[in-house]
């Protein structure tokens, strides 16, 4: 876009730089394990559909659970942050129990990538739309899109698909075949993941990290991140241990 001075790309490289993290890092989990019943194709649907749903699904509730100060992009009160990280992480959730409504429900890997897929489009998507936004308060400067689409991008992997990819591991290893189980442990997931959303978007940012000139990124999101990434991956062992010791179908 920059070589060819063509405003007619802005659009592809702001499609591209939000959607290229959550695809890539569906991708590599689904691609590497061998163990989920899961389709490429309903990992896709997941992605598209369940992204677009709890979306669409937070951005109805939010407006009306959410005082009307807390909804600025500036300033968010920390009641307001977890009250938003409680409605998004619901909505993500239901979009996981809609989608999987025709598997059954026993594989906790089965929900972790189900939560991944449609955690990442929903960050895709909202990235999106962030992007649009900083287009629009900077007047026009493209370059203010630009970085935005870079820090969440920076941020993807860490945030929405690892707080629903948790909340789906348990939901699916505590439920039975052919319906879920609201237990203990999916409400306690639940809270869990709701909170780190709630301090990642309420806690005042400060100490911060230069990535490169002009990009910083403060280390309480950095430090959330990391909390729940430890999380997923302890989730993610255990899944496929469960896989691993299921007892094989009996032939005759």
């Amino acid at each position: 876009m920059v070589l060819t001075r063509n405003p007619n790309l802005y659009p592809t490289v702001i499609l591209i730089g939000n959607f290229l993290v959550p695809v890539v890092f569906v991708t590599f989990l689904y691609e590497h394990q061998h163990l989920s019943a899961l389709t490429p194709a309903s990992i896709a649907q997941s992605f598209i559909v369940g992204g677009l749903l709890g979306v669409l699904g937070a951005s109805l509730l939010e407006p009306l659970l959410v005082p009307v100060p807390g909804l600025s992009t500036q300033g968010l009160s920390m009641g307001s942050a977890l009250t938003i990280g409680l409605i998004e992480e619901g909505c993500k959730i239901l979009a996981v129990i809609w989608l999987a409504r025709r598997h059954r429900h026993t594989a906790a890997i089965d929900g972790l990538l189900l939560g991944t897929a449609v955690g990442m489009g929903f960050a895709a998507f909202e990235s999106t739309g962030y992007a649009f936004t900083a287009f629009l308060l900077s007047h026009g400067a493209i370059g203010a899109s630009i970085v935005e689409t870079v820090l969440r991008g920076l941020l993807a992997p860490f945030g929405h698909g690892v707080w629903t990819a948790i909340l789906g591991a348990v939901l699916f290893r505590t439920s039975a075949p052919n319906h879920f189980r609201l237990s203990s442990a999916v409400v306690l997931a639940y809270l869990f993941v709701a909170a780190l959303h709630g301090l990642w978007d309420g806690l005042p940012r400060f100490l911060y990290i230069i990535v490169t000139p002009g990009i910083s990124i403060s280390v309480i999101p950095v430090t959330l991140s990391l909390i729940g990434l430890v999380a997923l991956v302890l989730l993610y062992r255990q899944a496929m241990h469960q896989k691993l010791n299921e007892p094989s179908p009996v032939q005759g």
